[in-house]
């Protein structure tokens, strides 16, 4: 694919859109659309369409990086289905860590046991590591609301695709993360239908006081009730 417009055309086909209807639904002509197909989408387009099909505007500008957030287990992970966090060898205990006034404190009667070489294979310290529950639904499925999360303090810097762990606002959130080439950082939720992919300029996250907590590396989910 040579351009945006090639990557919008495939796009399409993957909806099973034709331009002339996707044309009305921009409120544009099928020549415009055609015309981006030969020449590339307008930037100043470029956040809406990247919007509309939940795929990434670095990706669909030029072709590079993720073009879907990507799933947070990577291979050398305990995977939760085959081998708990602890499973085999040394184990590392990872405190649980609660919201109190705005501020994360560690929550002494709650901690997970880590696979010490799984932390290790991911090139995380221990002391670095603490655990959350996920406290929205914007992850769903993917992750549920109240998983438990495994958060690598010292990763804070953005990588397209990535899923961390977020303050705002004296709020904690969880999403995963793209950089624009102006600094403004997008929050994406896996449950696209129901949540917008959100944006923020770097004097908006200062004003709001965001920050980036950590990398999510792991997730897990125990189901509380078994079907009737």
């Amino acid at each position: 694919m040579n351009n945006s417009g090639d990557r919008l055309k495939t796009l399409l086909q993957e909806c099973g859109l034709t331009p002339s209807d996707f044309a009305a639904q921009r409120n544009v002509t099928p020549q415009h659309v055609n015309n981006w197909f030969k020449r590339g989408i307008p930037l100043a387009r470029l956040d809406e369409i990247a919007d509309l099909f939940c795929v990434y505007r670095h990706w669909l500008r030029s072709g590079e990086g993720p073009k879907h957030p990507s799933p947070i287990l990577r291979p050398g992970l305990p995977q939760p289905e085959t081998a708990p966090p602890g499973h085999g060898g040394r184990q590392i205990c990872v405190d649980f860590h609660r919201l109190l006034d705005g501020q994360l404190i560690s929550d002494p009667e709650r901690h997970l046991l880590v696979s010490a070489q799984a932390l290790e294979t991911l090139g995380i310290l221990p002391e670095n590591a603490i655990c959350l529950d996920m406290p929205d639904a914007n992850m769903a499925p993917l992750i549920p609301i109240g998983a438990a999360l495994a958060i690598d303090r010292s990763l804070t810097r953005v990588v397209d695709g990535q899923t961390y762990a977020l303050m705002h606002e004296g709020r904690l959130r969880v999403h995963s993360l793209s950089l624009n080439h102006n600094g403004t950082l997008c929050l994406h939720s896996h449950d696209r239908r129901n949540y917008a992919v959100e944006r923020y300029t770097p004097a908006q996250r200062h004003a709001q006081g965001m920050q980036v907590l950590g990398w999510v590396f792991w997730w897990s989910w125990f189901s509380r009730q078994r079907p009737a």
